[in-house]
């Protein structure tokens, strides 16, 4: 394949190594280009590390014992043994998730004598799961 195949005839990358001021790659689909400013996307996309976090961050609610156990702190705080019960699982399974979840910062622990209680470690955790469950549920 030529050069011809990918950018519109008038706009070439001049700097010689591929990248383009404004999106001028043909799209497949309708052989028409972009007019998006590909520098200034680029300059507003994550880094590498905030990527990774925001991965992380996400690929804790891969798991669908921590969706719930989220699920059930956006109602109140609960003690282990109220999570254990209501998900019906086990103590050292509830707090083996709990531990990950508060590592990721997606809940947080307070304790009361021996009891420990978790709720959501901030509003921003609630809009974010509420969202996506809304999102999920308008479909």
């Amino acid at each position: 394949m030529t050069d011809e195949t990918f950018y519109s005839s008038a706009e070439r990358p001049a700097s010689g190594d591929g990248r383009l001021e404004t999106a001028e790659l043909m799209d497949e689909d309708s052989g028409e280009g972009s007019t998006a400013n590909l520098d200034a996307v680029r300059a507003s996309m994550l880094d590498e590390n905030s990527a990774g976090q925001l991965a992380d961050w996400m690929k804790a609610f891969s798991d669908p014992t921590r969706v719930r156990l989220v699920g059930a702190l956006l109602h109140a705080e609960l003690c282990v043994h109220d999570l254990t019960v209501l998900l019906d699982m086990n103590q050292s399974a509830v707090s083996h998730q709990l531990r990950y979840l508060r590592n990721m910062r997606i809940v947080k622990r307070r304790k009361a004598g021996k009891t420990v209680f978790y709720s959501l470690d901030d509003d921003h955790v609630e809009q974010i799961f509420t969202q996506t469950l809304q999102h999920i549920r308008h479909s």
